[in-house]
């Protein structure tokens, strides 16, 4: 029988990397929590822990952040949505970071336009946690950042290296023989970089949750999905599930359905077995594999499932809410 526990990967056992990206060192920046739960995302060091390696045509990981700590900018190939676990987060735009910017609450999402600068900073008074879907197995290739978060980090010790790779010189550490850092984008190069106005991006690219949880009180929400509430095609769809959507009898798909709980907690069950998924929890479901989802107490219950499509993960970023 199919060890679905394997594919569990509990909130509470989450093991962070504390030097995932360049930005590691710089003031402001120096306390960030990266997580790789399904697929090892974009981090750009050999120490970042995977969970699940195997991927189902996307990536899951997370950010956890002190007050006042903020992500550097940067831009993907692919998607990249968030949804607001715990906390109160501040998203911002463009070139330097003052093209627009929302803050999102608890159970909010986003999908980020990809081709666009975008950073993000806890201002919630608690540590925070937000839960990120990258599209592509390989997460478009790795980040592209802002020049100046390059330089600021080049100043604390921290060098990218052209295949992708951090080199910290306060370890002594320097680059392979032959091997350069990573260029910066030319002045050409960021002109492609749009500033895109902050209405666009709230319209067609931000779902509030309790707007949500009313959508999903007889049927699941669609999200994310070409007649979702946030239209696009990413490579994977998002729907929000709560009490009420689904009938308790099993079911499987043919598709890979990744659960991840918000609110509440929630009896997994399958032939032979069943277990519960509390908030920050994740399961990767795999195709055939019959189970039967409902919440297991009373009170506010929601989550997140993710499901693989065959849309190309680069098929993102279009800015559909004037499609």
């Amino acid at each position: 029988m199919f060890d679905i526990a394997s594919r569990i990967v509990r909130y509470g056992d989450l093991r962070p990397c504390r030097t995932a990206f360049i930005d590691a060192h710089t003031p402001g920046s120096d306390h960030k929590e990266n997580f790789s739960i399904i697929g090892a995302g974009v981090s750009e060091s050999a120490d970042q822990h995977v969970h699940i390696r195997a991927t189902p045509g996307f990536n899951i990981g997370a950010a956890g952040q002190p007050p006042k700590c903020r992500n550097s900018l940067h831009s993907h190939r692919t998607a990249e949505v968030f949804f607001v676990l715990k906390g109160r987060w501040r998203f911002f735009w463009g070139r330097w970071g003052r093209a627009g910017e929302v803050v999102l609450e608890e159970g909010d999402i986003i999908n980020i336009p990809t081709g666009i600068f975008r950073g993000f900073e806890n201002v919630g008074i608690d540590y925070g946690m937000i839960m990120s879907i990258l599209g592509g197995d390989d997460a478009g290739g790795g980040v592209i950042w802002a020049p100046q978060v390059i330089e600021d980090a080049r100043a604390h010790g921290l060098v990218l290296g052209a295949n992708g790779q951090l080199y910290d010189t306060r370890k002594g550490e320097t680059l392979p023989a032959g091997m350069t850092p990573m260029p910066v984008l030319t002045e050409a190069e960021l002109a492609a970089f749009p500033e895109t106005p902050v209405d666009q991006v709230v319209r067609a690219h931000v779902a509030r949750y309790w707007d949500l949880m009313a959508l999903a009180a007889r049927r699941p929400a669609k999200v994310i999905a070409a007649d979702g509430v946030l239209r696009d095609r990413p490579g994977f769809e998002v729907e929000l599930i709560t009490r009420g959507s689904l009938a308790e009898t099993p079911y499987a798909t043919s598709r890979h359905e990744v659960l991840m709980a918000m609110r509440g907690h929630w009896r997994l069950s399958w032939e032979g077995g069943e277990t519960v998924l509390a908030p920050g929890d994740i399961c990767a479901v795999p195709p055939g594999f019959r189970h039967a989802l409902a919440p297991s107490m009373t009170g506010e219950a929601s989550l997140y499932r993710v499901t693989n499509t065959d849309d190309p993960a680069g098929a993102t970023g279009r800015l559909l809410g004037d499609a």
